[in-house]
């Protein structure tokens, strides 16, 4: 299919949302989406996502007891926390710390530290992931980002603070969509929906191949699968699923 194929279904899109795009213009749909809609969004689809992605986070966070400090402890930031969605993954004991850009995730992150009492729950913090100036240097175990790096402004400014709050021989755990073989449908329609879903869901990105920017970061071992979620009729069924270590 050609570009202006591609051109024609985007404006397609934008007719269908226009109102969202004139909520946007009129400065109303970004503080509606972050504090209202987008929370509320992520809690109903985690419970359908969850059921898609609970064997492969059993299979990626068994291992996470390997990266206990030689204290004994396992101190773990979660940067994108949202929801709370990966709590039930975490061994018991460990110490974990909450980041989130957006505070009213904090409501449904309650619900889900009340779940699972086997993790003890350090503090909140509303910071990006690419300034975790809140976080010591070389403070922490483990870090844990899902479907997060797909809307932060830039992915090797976050993978640069991970790698700094990281103690070293500490961990990177990661499952994030990414965008679909090049010469795929499924990446054309990724393309297609790409400006619209950029918008309706607080700036993920469908096209990003993120795991370039893995293979680029200063990380000594690098597990990475490419891995695909069934997910009917969106377009964010390609994933990748691993951890780095510093």
């Amino acid at each position: 299919m050609t570009e202006a194929s591609i051109l024609f279904l985007r404006a397609c899109l934008a007719v269908l949302a226009s109102p969202i795009y004139l909520l946007s213009f009129l400065g109303i749909w970004e503080p509606f989406c972050k504090k209202v809609f987008f929370p509320f969004f992520l809690e109903k689809f985690f419970a359908i996502h969850e059921k898609k992605t609970n064997k492969p986070k059993q299979e990626l966070f068994r291992n996470l007891p390997d990266f206990k400090s030689p204290s004994g402890e396992l101190k773990l930031l979660e940067i994108g926390t949202g929801c709370g969605a990966n709590f039930q993954f975490y061994p018991p004991g460990c110490k974990v710390t909450c980041t989130d850009i957006n505070p009213d995730f904090q409501q449904g992150l309650s619900k889900s530290m009340d779940k699972n009492k086997h993790v003890h729950y350090e503090r909140f913090l509303v910071a990006p992931g690419e300034d975790l100036h809140q976080v010591p240097s070389g403070s922490v175990d483990a870090v844990v980002g899902t479907w997060v790096l797909c809307s932060v402004h830039s992915v090797n400014g976050t993978l640069k603070e991970v790698l700094r709050v990281l103690r070293p021989g500490g961990a990177f755990y990661f499952l994030e969509h990414v965008a679909a073989d090049r010469s795929s449908w499924k990446h054309f329609w990724q393309q297609v929906w790409y400006p619209t879903w950029k918008l309706v869901f607080n700036g993920c990105c469908l096209t990003r191949e993120i795991w370039n920017n893995l293979e680029q970061a200063n990380f000594s071992e690098l597990n990475l699968r490419h891995i695909t979620i069934a997910l009917p009729w969106m377009p964010v069924q390609p994933h990748i699923i691993g951890y780095a270590v510093k």
